[in-house]
């Protein structure tokens, strides 16, 4: 652990800790200044190194691409760097080293137990992974998403996303440098992902495999996040080196990095150098495939410890002699994706909230209102939408039902539960005016009808699928439907359009996102103060063999509204997402559009309804 220096001798002056919290503020604030000049390649908190004191003073150290006389400098385009700096009313001294580094996923010679680099089932930390198309890397630790509770495998940015990756791809445990068989060894999809002052990192879902928290040949899984301080030692299981140990020079360190593909990239870390009592056999504490591997700070017996020190991503390059290797901070990762090392206990569970329009493969924003109507739309605070459990929705001012709904299905998680004691009430969140509420459906014929279907939010953990009931009964998410109209729709078409598209389409990873709401008209029918809506739509997107599909029903009467009349039965025709846009005054974005394939003759007279779901034309 550290010790006192130099700066606690004098009265007033702050001790080690201060100094090094006031370091670390000074890097985050004025470090990306100093990267500007490109022969710069980090700043960072190390203890300065003599001839005469290897473990000088605390000091800021820099690294440079070359280190020159002063009459060299301008000619590399670079400036003299200070002997000193002052932060916080202290002068701390300066030191430049000459390194450059460089990110770890290049394939290289086998190094180690071939284990590391075959298909698990269970999968654990310690061994080959990668998105498809990258090379491979190492599986870093289990972690568990901080607001539902599902498991993920950690790894870096550069091994599970790539210059070319997207959220939603394929991760296969081994990485493809391993095991070309792509096809036979997916682990699960790239869930989320940073690559930048937070770190590089990354976390895929575990899917088509069980998995092990223990770390290959550590055995132990990590428990707590630590912060690094000089001095302490630490050991990692990488995909390459297999088990390598280390001590940490340099807790805090902003360092910059070119990535194939994307750039330059400025990256919080701290750096570790090789421990001297247990030196790599062949003197390479990491290399590349070792990207994504996490390092354990040790227990006093000098054992793997359960606290996790940090997400090791990159070392020295090629032509670099120093050994040495650098690695994330684990708590601004683990902020940045949010996850944690133990899954929330249901009553912990904070619950993902709205309408996600990265659940496909594809991005799919929700819809936006026409200009025209722009002034209806109610606003909770900033915000366009109001967030539920797995769905969102638009309020309109003067009528009080929803102008549209957005939801995510994912037909692969949902659950059975019960809807018996759950109470339609109002948002707490929005005035009682501004909503519709139960004053409408007493002692009548109205239904109080789901625009959001409840059996659609039901997925994820237990506690969130409880959550997601619930917020389903909220008025805000609810239409009056008269009786007939409700449970007319040829035998139920209606309700029944998204268990359709699980039936009649191989639908990628079972997952869809659905738009619905009313259609608003001047003429509806007043009742108890309240127009009725008699007309609805739903629009159904998925992904068909990685190809975005989007249909679209209107539940109406008839499609020529001069033709409707109040005793015709309610049908389901199928349209196109421009008539649609047309009745309700909404815009979807350019992709939907581009997924259509149907084509409608242009005379509405030649259009049948739906007279069963076999009917309905996917692609």
């Amino acid at each position: 652990m550290a010790t006192e220096n130099e700066y606690t001798s004098s009265e007033g002056a702050p001790d080690q800790s201060e100094l090094i919290a006031a370091l670390k503020k000074f890097i985050r604030t004025q470090g990306e200044g100093y990267l500007r000049d490109p022969n710069v390649s980090s700043i960072g908190i190390a203890r300065k190194t003599t001839d005469s004191r290897p473990e000088g003073e605390i000091a800021l150290q820099f690294t440079v691409g070359k280190k020159a006389q002063p009459e060299q400098l301008e000619a590399l385009g670079t400036k003299k760097l200070p002997e000193s700096i002052t932060v916080d009313g202290v002068e701390v001294p300066t030191e430049v080293l000459q390194r450059s580094y460089e990110p770890q996923f290049r394939v290289v010679a086998e190094a180690e137990s071939p284990t590391r680099h075959k298909r698990l089932d269970p999968a654990l930390p310690g061994v080959s992974v990668g998105h498809v198309n990258v090379s491979a890397g190492t599986i870093g630790c289990v972690v568990f998403d901080r607001h539902d509770g599902t498991p993920y495998v950690l790894s870096n940015w550069h091994v599970l996303h790539g210059a070319s990756g997207e959220p939603g791809e394929d991760v296969v445990q081994p990485g493809q440098a391993d095991d070309p068989h792509i096809d036979r060894n997916r682990l699960g999809r790239l869930e989320r992902s940073h690559l930048g002052f937070s770190g590089d990192c990354a976390v895929a879902t575990v899917e088509d495999r069980r998995f092990d928290a223990d770390i290959l040949d550590l055995g132990v899984a990590p428990e707590e996040l630590g912060e690094p301080e000089i001095g302490d030692t630490v050991v990692k299981s990488g995909r390459t080196t297999g088990v390598t140990h280390g001590v940490v020079r340099s807790p805090f360190k902003l360092v910059q990095i070119d990535y194939r593909g994307v750039g330059p990239r400025n990256v919080l870390c701290f750096e570790i150098g090789v421990d001297p009592n247990i030196p790599p056999e062949n003197g390479e504490i990491s290399l590349p495939g070792d990207s994504g591997s996490v390092w354990m700070f040790k227990d006093p017996g000098g054992r793997p410890g359960k606290v996790l020190a940090g997400l090791h991503f990159a070392g020295e390059s090629r032509a670099d002699p120093d050994e040495h290797a650098l690695a994330c901070l684990p708590q601004l990762v683990f902020e940045e994706l949010g996850i944690t090392l133990r899954p929330p206990v249901p009553e912990a569970v904070e619950v993902l909230e709205g309408y996600n329009p990265n659940f496909l493969r594809a991005r799919v924003p929700a819809p936006r209102l026409d200009p025209r109507i722009e002034h209806d739309l109610f606003r909770l605070g900033d915000a366009d939408d109001i967030p539920y459990t797995h769905f969102s929705l638009a309020l309109s001012k003067s009528r009080r039902f929803a102008l549209w709904v957005a939801w995510n299905i994912d037909g692969g998680a949902l659950k059975r539960l019960d809807r018996r004691g759950i109470p339609f009430s109002r948002d707490p969140r929005i005035p009682d005016e501004a909503q519709v509420g139960d004053e409408l459906y007493r002692a009548n014929r109205v239904d109080r009808g789901h625009l959001a279907r409840r059996a659609d939010l039901l997925w994820g953990s237990l506690a969130e699928a409880r959550k997601a009931n619930t917020d389903s009964f909220f008025f805000t998410n609810i239409a009056p439907q008269m009786d007939d109209f409700n449970q007319s729709s040829r035998g139920g078409l209606w309700g029944r359009l998204e268990d359709a598209v699980f039936e009649g389409v191989k639908v990628d990873d079972l997952r869809v996102s659905v738009f619905a709401g009313p259609v608003f008209q001047s003429d509806d029918r007043l009742y108890r103060g309240v127009r009725l809506p008699r007309e609805y739509w739903k629009v159904l997107v998925f992904s068909d063999q990685g190809e975005l599909r989007t249909t679209a029903f209107l539940l109406t009467q008839n499609l020529d509204q001069l033709e409707a009349l109040e005793l015709d039965e309610f049908r389901v025709f199928q349209v196109t997402l421009s008539e649609v846009e047309e009745r309700c005054r909404l815009r979807f974005p350019d992709p939907l559009h581009e997924a259509e394939t149907l084509a409608v003759p242009e005379a509405l007279a030649q259009r049948a309804p739906l007279e069963s779901l076999s009917e309905i034309r996917w692609s």
